[in-house]
Parts: structure tokens; sequence; C-alpha cells
């Protein structure tokens, strides 16, 4: 199932998360900064999966490494990031790390079920913080909101992939939404 144009695997980038709860929508922001960092070649697609279920089935059927950025709980300090991967995945979703487990859980064991699951699967988490109703992230988190892009770079690079940075980075719709809701509280 490669790209028929250049014959590269076809790779999904997921941004999980609710925008609306904190520290829920990183995974969101983590995808729209790297979005707003890094051009992609044309075999890599970013997508806000925000909180969708089903609606990936699709994007997810059609690639061949998927990378999901969300948010995860574990007993780690708020902030700290993890990578789960392959076959560390069922485990993963026997723990109940992340708040969208069960639809991506559903999702990964209809693919399997099919014969279309993603050849290689990771997720990239980070450990929230704040789940409060408000846009912005909490401090810890976006303080490693750098290392979650990072380690999303790192993660795209393993499988092949040059992730060029842009020359000017501009803000992400999300990123301005959360500054224009500190200015109008503060």
């Amino acid at each position: 199932m490669h790209d028929i144009a250049t014959g590269k695997p076809r790779i999904l980038v997921i941004g999980m998360g609710n925008v609306l709860m904190q520290d829920e929508g990183i995974g969101v922001r983590a995808v729209e900064e790297l979005d707003s960092r890094y051009t992609m070649p044309d075999h890599v697609t970013l997508v806000d999966g925000g909180t969708t279920g089903m609606e990936l089935f699709e994007p997810m059927r059609n690639c061949d490494c998927l990378v999901v950025a969300d948010a995860v709980n574990a007993n780690l300090p708020s902030g700290s990031l993890l990578r789960i991967a392959n076959d560390e995945i069922n485990a993963f979703f026997q723990t109940k790390l992340s708040n969208h487990q069960l639809g991506l859980s559903d999702l990964l064991a209809l693919l399997t079920l099919k014969g279309e699951a993603p050849g290689h699967i990771a997720i990239i988490g980070m450990v929230p913080d704040s789940l409060e109703n408000r846009l912005g992230l909490s401090a810890a988190a976006e303080a490693g909101l750098q290392g979650m892009v990072a380690s999303l770079v790192d993660e795209l690079r393993g499988l092949g992939v040059d992730a060029v940075p842009r020359d000017a980075v501009a803000a992400g719709h999300w990123k301005r939404q959360a500054r224009l809701e500190r200015t109008s509280c503060a």
C-alpha cells in the first residue's frame, strides 16, 4: 500500500484530543505545531483528529504507517512524554492510558480484522496536567510541547521522512485562539 506517485509508504499523523479541555488537546496542538514548523513530503498527511472516532477509519485504512499524538494517563509527572509502538500497543490499551483509547482501539481492531492495519503504529503521548475548560495549555504541557513535536519529527525521521523546517513559523489556529482567550479573560 505505498503511494502510487512516489512509491513511498503512506504515513498518517493524527493529533487527538479535545482542545476545549486544556491539556486534553495536546495531541491536536502538537500536530498543529508540527505543521506550522515543518513542511512534509506528499506521502505524509497531518490530520486534526480532535475527538472523532469512525471518521478516521478511511484515512487509517489507507496508510502504511500511523503516528498518533495524544494526551495519555500515566503514573509520571505532568508534561512527561511517552512513546508506545507496534507490539506495545495492545498492552497500552489494556492499561487505559489514553482518553481516546476506546475509539482508537476499536478502529485498530477493525482494521486488523479486515487485514488493513498499518504496518507501523506509534503513539506519542504526553501526561496532562490540567483538564479545565479552556483552550490554552497548562504551563507543564506548554513546556513539553516542543519536546512532543521533536518526538514526532524523530518518529517520522525513523520512517524515512525528512521534515524540512519552514523559513517562517506562523501560530496555528488553536494557538491563536488560546491567546485570544487569555487576553479576553485578563
